[in-house]
Formats: structure tokens, C-alpha cells, sequence
């Protein structure tokens, strides 16, 4: 028992070594809003080189103060080092504070796409968020045409709102388990779109990325959809194991 407790105890410690390779920072907006986040550059930087920049948006789960807790699900997949090798980017995890939401006010009362908030203000947190991201978009190592967002959950909802607000910057999105009113997702019909859910999903309804994927392809959007059978709210697990999860990611790019 007490070498199975160590072998815990020394998994648990690599984990957070390799989590402190993203370095801790906080962003102040002009209006003075703080916000947490971690950044993970490239290995190996280039001088003159451009790279891409992946915002990624975390689950509610993960809402917090202490700058970690959103490297949860999908931090280790970008320190990977084939990834790292094959995959250079800046890569942007910011982290909702605890009484916050992504993209809204509140928690929505209902995730049924139709019932969603169609023209709700920008809440102040992630207009900090947008304002971080811009922040990074004036940095001359970004490749604007390679700009990627990826959300989980609450996370998913954010990628959607983010890209149906601002559609001109991002070329690609991946929304895992999220949901929105599909009457917005005409603005980004020029974003490349990747989305996962799970059939038996019992906390944001299968409907959510099913309606976003019937509009977008309305739009005539580039859009796929991968639905899990079986798999309840944690469909990021498979999404991320999905066999050309990164690759698909990298090779877009923003006509």
C-alpha cells in the first residue's frame, strides 16, 4: 500500500513539474479586470519564425484563483514532446474565476440550443479574455492566419461565442460537449469547425452540437461532427484521442 501511495504521490509530481512548463501570468485589462492564465511557447523558438496560437477555454469544473486548475483536461496533450516537436505554438490557458462564466453572466437556466441567450452583452470576464488575446495577436511570432480556439463544457460555449463575436480572427474551432442558439452561428460561417459530443451526455444535451452542426452546415461552414456512442459529459477523453485531433487543428488556416 505505502509503495503504491508513493508511486501516486510521485505521478501527482511529475504532472505538476510538467504543468510548470507553462509559465504562470496574469493579464490586467485597461479597465483594470485581472485575469489568470498560462502560456506555453514553442520549443526551440525560431527567430523570425511564425507560430500559431491556441486559446483554450476550460470546463466549469475548473473555475478558480489558483492558476492551475485549468491545465486539467488538455494541458498534458500540448506537452507532449511529439506534439511539441511536430506542433510549435503558443498555447493560452486562462482560467474563469470562480463565480464567472464563459461567454455569460450566469450559468444559463436551460443548455437547450433553442432556449440560449441570442443577444446577451459580452460579460466582463471574457472581455478581459478577448482583450488578452488581442494582447498576443500584436506579438510579430503569431501567424494571424493560424489562430485556433478549442473549449470544453462551459468552455465549448465560450469557443462558440467567442467565434460568432469575432470570426474574423480565428481560423478553426473545437467545441467538445458545448451548446449555443443556433440562430447566431451565421457569423461564423467562414470558420473552419470541429465538433465533439457524447450521445448520452446528461449535463449539456447532445442537441447543443448537433443543431450547431445542422446551422453551420446550412451556412455551407466547413464543419465535421464526431458523436461518441455511449459517452456521457466527459467527451473530451475520446476528442482528444480522436487520431488526427492535433494534426487536424494545425493544418488549418484562415483564407
Amino acid at each position: 500500500m505505502r509503495k503504491l501511495s508513493f508511486l501516486f504521490l510521485l505521478l501527482i509530481s511529475n504532472i505538476i513539474l510538467a504543468q510548470d512548463l507553462y509559465e504562470r501570468k496574469v493579464f490586467v485589462s485597461q479597465s483594470g479586470d485581472s485575469l489568470n492564465y498560462r502560456l506555453l511557447t514553442p520549443e526551440n523558438q525560431i527567430k523570425d519564425k511564425k507560430y500559431p496560437l491556441v486559446l483554450f477555454l476550460h470546463g466549469a469544473g475548473e473555475r478558480g484563483s489558483d492558476n492551475q486548475k485549468q491545465l486539467t483536461h488538455g494541458g498534458q496533450m500540448f506537452l507532449n514532446p511529439v506534439n511539441r516537436e511536430k506542433y510549435p505554438a503558443f498555447v493560452l490557458f486562462p482560467q474563469c474565476p470562480e463565480n464567472a462564466y464563459w461567454a455569460y453572466s450566469a450559468r444559463p437556466s436551460t443548455f437547450i440550443p433553442e432556449q440560449m441567450p441570442q443577444n446577451e452583452e459580452m460579460p466582463i470576464t471574457f472581455q478581459t479574455v478577448k482583450e488578452m488575446l488581442d494582447s498576443y495577436l500584436t506579438n510579430p511570432a503569431i501567424d494571424k492566419s493560424r489562430i485556433y480556439i478549442i473549449g470544453l463544457s462551459m468552455g465549448a460555449m465560450g469557443t462558440f461565442d467567442m467565434v460568432v463575436r469575432f470570426p474574423d480572427i480565428f481560423a478553426a474551432a473545437v467545441p467538445i460537449c458545448g451548446t449555443i442558439n443556433p440562430k447566431r452561428l451565421s457569423a461564423a460561417k467562414n470558420v473552419s469547425f470541429r465538433i465533439f459530443h457524447g450521445d448520452t451526455d446528461n449535463v449539456v444535451t447532445v442537441e447543443g452540437s448537433r443543431e450547431a452542426y445542422k446551422a453551420l452546415k446550412a451556412t455551407g461552414a466547413s464543419v465535421e461532427y464526431i458523436e461518441f456512442p455511449g459517452c456521457n459529459h466527459g467527451s473530451w477523453n475520446p476528442a482528444f484521442n480522436y487520431p488526427d485531433f492535433m494534426e487536424w487543428i494545425f493544418k488549418q488556416k484562415k483564407k
